[in-house]
């Protein structure tokens, strides 16, 4: 039986119910909100396990409350959307968010993916640091430094670049990432792992700029090649 605090944020009651039902049948504790104003000082207060949080919100929308929150926290967040138009928003990591679910949805999808990237972000693993040229990565601490620089990674960033660098020089395909990131196969969602790459590869690329770290393999899809360490004049 699943454990973990869940915060629903959901203007709908009967949306907001029907999950609330869902979670708890699978044994998740939840909560609910259905002010955006209300959504980051509850948070702060009380921290989930994860959020699942909608879009459209009376006061503070949700790509606002999103952008909030990763000013000081890494939760995962799910967002709930009834916007196809604005999915490369919320899955660009321009806001953060982990994954994302778009309305009508079924409430055992969503279950899913709330298990899938709790999983993924909560999973025990068995060797804590990683190395790769100048690039550490703490799996237990979810740190990563450049040098002496900690980088600022959302739990999906983090869980790519594991990844990779526990297997570098492998070549991953886009299927093979969302199973191993977010903990699922669904079809269609390829791209959201396009989205994590661009921005991880930026995050990388203010320390590293003359290396091209996460390169592409055409038709197949990603690979790390350690980055070379600094030699001394």
């Amino acid at each position: 039986m699943a454990t973990g605090h869940i915060l629903i944020v959901e203007d709908e009651k009967d949306i907001a119910d029907l999950l609330r039902d869902y979670l708890l049948n699978e044994g998740y504790t939840t909560s609910w909100l259905e002010n955006g104003d209300e959504v980051v000082p509850y948070i702060k207060k009380k921290p989930p396990a994860l959020i699942l949080l909608d879009l459209m919100l009376p006061g503070t929308d949700g790509i606002e409350i999103c952008r909030e929150i990763r000013k000081f926290s890494d939760v995962p967040i799910i967002m709930v959307t009834a916007k196809v138009e604005e999915i490369d928003r919320i899955i660009g990591l321009e806001i953060g968010a982990d994954d994302y679910v778009c309305k009508p949805f079924g409430p055992k999808e969503v279950v899913a993916r709330v298990k899938a990237v709790l999983r993924r972000f909560l999973s025990e693993v068995s060797e804590k640091v990683l190395q790769a040229g100048s690039i550490r990565l703490n799996k237990e601490t979810y740190q990563v430094a450049i040098d002496d620089t900690e980088l600022t990674l959302t739990p999906s960033e983090f869980a790519i670049l594991r990844e990779m660098m526990a297997q570098p020089d492998r070549v991953f395909s886009r299927a093979q990432l969302i199973s191993r990131v977010q903990g699922y196969d669904f079809e269609g969602y390829e791209r959201t792992i396009d989205f994590h790459i661009k921005n991880l590869r930026k995050k990388l690329a203010k320390h590293l700029p003359d290396q091209d770290i996460i390169r592409s393999v055409y038709g197949v899809g990603y690979k790390m090649v350690p980055p070379t360490e600094k030699t001394s004049v």
